[in-house]
């Protein structure tokens, strides 16, 4: 996978997709700064240096719009996904569904057991969603001004 490009109709960003992925990343966790009381960590990343770092994985194909992406980095013996946003006019529309399903799929040919995230306890709309599907709590901790709960998936 040269591209990251696969069945999902994901692939991995490239330096003209930055603006599209500030852009999305805002519009989704926009929503969440009145409820959790800070600005989502997600929107204050360096979005040029996750993509020139090959972190970055986004929905559709060269100049297409960009509805959705994921932000994941590699470790020994996970896969770490730091971030995943969904355009809110592309909600409900499999887009969430078909990152995730990339996510496991990347870890398992990175050859890597598990996928690890976590989610503000604020965000009650993902606490639900990850059970679904198959990830388990962890824990759950406060790191500065963020209530988190700590997710995996084991991959069989």
């Amino acid at each position: 996978m040269t591209d990251g490009s696969n069945e999902q109709g994901v692939r991995r960003a490239v330096a003209s997709d930055v603006g599209a992925v500030k852009a999305v990343t805002d519009a989704a966790y926009h929503p969440y700064i009145a409820r959790i009381g800070v600005v989502p960590q997600p929107m204050e990343a360096d979005h040029a240096a996750n993509v020139a770092a090959g972190r970055v994985f986004v929905t559709g194909g060269p100049g297409e719009s960009v509805t959705g992406l994921v932000v994941v980095e590699a470790y020994e013996d996970h896969l770490y996904l730091d971030s995943i946003a969904v355009h809110p006019d592309a909600r409900g529309k499999g887009v969430g569904r078909r990152l995730l399903e990339f996510v496991e799929a990347h870890a398992r040919e990175l050859g890597l057991p598990e996928v690890r995230l976590f989610t503000n306890a604020m965000m009650w709309e993902n606490r639900k969603i990850y059970p679904k599907y198959g990830y388990e709590v962890v824990e759950r901790r406060v790191d500065g001004p963020y209530d988190r709960v700590h997710y995996r998936k084991r991959l069989v």
